[in-house]
């Protein structure tokens, strides 16, 4: 089997995410000089392409590389002929529709017969269609936001991860017509697809890991129902008798969004010497 080849994005917010991620998998990236497009890493056959997001989806399509980390957006847009092997969680952002905030339009279909400016035209045709609502989409690159104050359109469907720069521009939202997040992708019947979907499972184990926490906890027998009833975990945790007879030491994976109000309870239930760790990996 030769190397496997995976394209970076180059510059942007994707970046230095794509690049934590591919170092906490333990492949160790090098790091690239300031003009290095290339480079490999050294725990594992593989071979970096750094290119802009928006090329990835056409570099995994046309064999260029096997695999590479791009928007969901950017794959969706261009109808890219490629697999979404995973969802990484960063990134995350979503195509909303906006108007001025004197606009009488509370929802999308108050859109039809409007004029809408959009870097992303395909995916919006295609949404609007399967919505029924007639617009003109007017396609436009860069700051698509100050497009109703040029006179260029009505309204706007952009990306948007915070809303800040709407508001900034004096728009708001009115829905949202695509989720997107930052994906790997593979090149469809790549002979290296296999060795695409191991990388998936070895990024995807630090994902899972990250979302997690590892619980231990000393309990009384007595209130082992209590505690073990509030523990979110699927199936039972693991119970183990400490050397008093009456103690027991429990071992639970738990949702590191659920921690902040999970160990107060615990307390209050009779958990005691409460410990919480970081996951490294995580193999569903």
């Amino acid at each position: 089997m030769s190397r496997l080849t995976m394209a970076l994005p180059s510059k942007g917010r994707l970046r230095e995410p794509s690049w934590q991620l591919l170092e906490a998998s333990g492949v160790s990236p090098q790091e690239p000089g300031e003009r290095v497009l290339q480079a490999h890493c050294r725990n594992a056959d593989i071979d970096l392409l750094f290119v802009r997001a928006d090329d990835v989806p056409e570099y995994v399509q046309d064999g260029v590389v096997d695999c590479g980390i791009t928007g969901l957006d950017l794959v969706a847009e261009r109808s890219s002929n490629v697999e979404v092997l995973l969802r990484l969680g960063y990134g995350t952002c979503s195509l909303q529709a906006a108007v001025p905030m004197e606009d009488s339009a509370t929802q999308i279909s108050d859109l039809a017969g409007r004029r809408i400016a959009t870097s992303h035209p395909n995916i919006v045709a295609k949404v609007l269609g399967e919505l029924g609502i007639k617009a003109e989409i007017v396609q436009v690159s860069g700051s698509v936001e100050i497009s109703p104050r040029l006179g260029l359109a009505d309204a706007v469907i952009d990306l948007v991860s915070t809303g800040s720069t709407l508001r900034t521009n004096g728009l708001r939202s009115i829905g949202t017509i695509f989720e997107s997040e930052a994906v790997l992708v593979g090149r469809v019947g790549s002979a290296n697809l296999e060795a695409a979907r191991t990388l998936s499972t070895v990024l995807g184990s630090v994902i899972n890991a990250r979302a997690n926490r590892y619980l231990m906890c000393n309990v009384e027998k007595s209130d082992l129902s209590k505690v073990t009833a509030l523990l979110p975990t699927k199936g039972s945790p693991t119970v183990m008798d400490l050397a008093n007879g009456s103690t027991v030491s429990v071992h639970a994976l738990v949702p590191a969004a659920d921690i902040w109000s999970l160990l107060p309870k615990l307390e209050a239930s009779g958990a005691s010497s409460i410990l919480t760790l970081p996951v490294e990996r995580m193999v569903r």
